[in-house]
């Protein structure tokens, strides 16, 4: 085990209360998301792991060793510990390789220069070696601060909305060399994110906080395919609701249901349509069954009355 977050209290003011009893632990080698709506604790987790805030109650143990915060430890962070906060933190006069390169020994400038090519190379910026960070883009700034911190290989790895700023292809192109490098180095990553879909399948375990409460804590297969509640199924994207009444009415086992579980049947209920939309990789359809509007998605325009069936795994 490389962290351990035991019965965790902190709060910003006296009267309102964010973790209250919080217990998570990370594993050696593994890709936990964090994951919530905005506010819900993620970044303010993160900072009291780094050692940025101070807790009330409780214990966070790295590498079996108790982390003592801001009142015991002036200069906040952890040998084998990095983070990477929303503001990169960067040298801005100094460029790409100076900032990369920063933690990395100068005894032998031969594997300097390879490390750094190596780590420009995972986050795509290769191309900017020379470039001063004062003339990047955010996102840009966003890939050399994660190689810099990857510079001196961490145990643990904080990443705080760490794809935020990036436009999709690169998105793409950064999550699937960033997590396989990790990975490949065996670093633990810890990871708050908005857009869990994303990243899922490079996930070993997905934490949920809600209000500052951890509400799930699975793999992936199980925080999608048994969401704890609503909350937790809409992070992944749209979902049909119902409420006990209405699953009742149509005779269904559950009451969350993605639109891909919805399907159209020669047999089932009948659904009049009422909007049919092209989305990309399949239709958007809005329909109502006995009352109840809902969402599905079909691989074909739709409209009349339908028959659907409600599949589930």
């Amino acid at each position: 085990m490389v962290l351990e977050v035991k019965n965790l209290h902190f709060s910003y003011t006296p009267d309102k209360k964010l973790f209250t009893n919080l217990n998570i632990r990370i594993d050696e080698g593994k890709i936990i998301a964090l994951a919530g709506e905005s506010g819900c604790g993620k970044s303010t987790l993160l900072n009291l792991i780094y050692g940025l805030l101070d807790w009330s109650e409780g214990e966070i143990v790295f590498n079996g060793n108790p982390l003592l915060g801001p009142k015991g430890n002036i200069v906040p962070g952890e040998n084998d510990m990095k983070f990477v906060i929303q503001t990169y933190d960067l040298m801005p006069y100094s460029t790409v390789y100076d900032n990369v390169g920063k933690f990395i020994s100068n005894i032998d400038l031969n594997e300097k220069r390879a490390k750094v090519q190596e780590l420009l190379t995972v986050v795509g910026m290769e191309e900017y070696a020379g470039v001063k960070p004062q003339f990047l883009s955010g996102g840009q700034q966003q890939r050399v601060a994660i190689a810099r911190a990857l510079s001196v290989l961490p145990r643990l790895l904080l990443l705080d909305e760490p794809f935020s700023n990036l436009d999709f292809s690169r998105k793409i192109e950064l999550r699937e060399k960033l997590f396989n490098f990790v990975k490949e180095k065996n670093i633990s990553l810890l990871i708050s994110t908005h857009e869990i879909q994303e990243v899922m399948p490079w996930l070993d375990q997905i934490i949920v906080l809600q209000d500052g409460r951890l509400i799930q804590n699975d793999s992936p297969q199980e925080t999608y395919h048994f969401p704890y509640n609503a909350y937790v199924a809409k992070l992944f994207g749209e979902v049909n609701v119902l409420s006990d009444e209405q699953k009742d009415r149509l005779n269904l086992s559950k009451t969350l249901w993605y639109p891909h579980e919805i399907k159209v049947g020669e047999e089932g209920e009948p659904a009049e349509v009422l909007e049919s939309r092209f989305a990309g990789s399949a239709y958007w359809n809005r329909v109502m069954v006995r009352d109840i509007p809902l969402v599905i998605y079909t691989d074909q325009l739709m409209s009349g009355t339908q028959k659907l069936i409600f599949t589930q795994r």
